[in-house]
């Protein structure tokens, strides 16, 4: 697609979504697989369907409500997507992180993004939240291949601290004042749908990351991009590398992420409130 089209279109969404929503969010949130109900903590203001967003793709997967979600929490205004889209849906790199980019341009200054993940630490458990403080990206498309667009950011952006540590201590922080366990490390991210295999998962953990997933850095890459300020978290919905010989299903892992949302939704309110 042409940076002239791409520019266009994110135009035509924004301005859609300015007559939707008169307020200019501060903060952004991407809710992942069966962390939807996260929005109940929101004071929301207006809600809109993806479908009814010009150029916006629509969530195709289960445990995604495929809505934008305009409100009020933690005493700053935000924009939530409950629901985000995945490389392995079928859609384009652009697609996927199109919708960041669109915040971006309503004029939010943080991203906060969550992620249901596999765990390849053997000291992680099912329910555990993890701060993301960096990322592996090698096997998924990087975003920004193709003629860079300047008007969204530089040509080689810095990624040497992708997750932003001001937000990560403030995390920290409250889980500390609040009794709260938080692991802290690293996410590899994948293409999927295949959740991976066993030899993969002991590769994974070789190559240094703590968790394995199918989303959130490409989404990473374009918000550091635009200058977005970017905190991450994982709940740990399963465990990769397993001595019985149980299969991973997608239904255990949107069951765990629901167990954790209360504990993710705690942290994601009394950091925005932090901000």
């Amino acid at each position: 697609m042409s940076s002239k089209k791409v520019l266009k279109e994110l135009n035509e969404a924004v301005k859609f979504l300015q007559k939707q929503y008169k307020h200019t969010p501060q903060v952004g949130i991407v809710l992942g697989s069966g962390l939807s109900s996260f929005t109940d903590e929101i004071e929301i203001e207006k809600e809109v369907a993806y479908e009814d967003i010009p150029h916006f793709p629509v969530s195709t997967v289960e445990g995604h409500k495929s809505k934008m979600i305009f409100g009020k929490l933690g005493g700053k205004r935000v924009v939530a997507m409950a629901g985000r889209f995945h490389f392995y849906e079928g859609y384009e790199v652009e697609e996927v992180v199109f919708p960041i980019r669109v915040m971006k341009l309503l004029g939010i200054e943080t991203i906060l993004l969550s992620n249901a993940a596999g765990s390849v630490n053997p000291s992680y458990k099912v329910g555990d939240l993890m701060i993301i403080n960096d990322h592996i990206s090698l096997f998924t498309p990087n975003p920004l291949v193709g003629k860079n667009m300047a008007e969204l950011g530089p040509r080689f952006p810095d990624m040497s601290e992708p997750y932003k540590q001001h937000l990560i201590q403030k995390a920290k922080t409250i889980a500390i004042n609040n009794n709260y366990d938080l692991k802290e490390g690293v996410y590899l991210a994948v293409t999927g749908p295949t959740f991976e295999t066993r030899a993969e998962y002991k590769m994974i953990l070789t190559l240094g990351a703590d968790v394995v997933g199918m989303s959130t850095v490409q989404e990473a890459i374009v918000a550091n991009h635009m200058g977005l300020d970017v905190f991450a978290m994982s709940v740990v919905t399963d465990i990769g590398i397993r001595e019985d010989h149980n299969i991973i299903t997608h239904e255990e892992v949107l069951e765990a992420a629901k167990h954790a949302e209360p504990r993710l939704a705690f942290i994601f309110k009394e950091l925005i409130a932090a901000i």
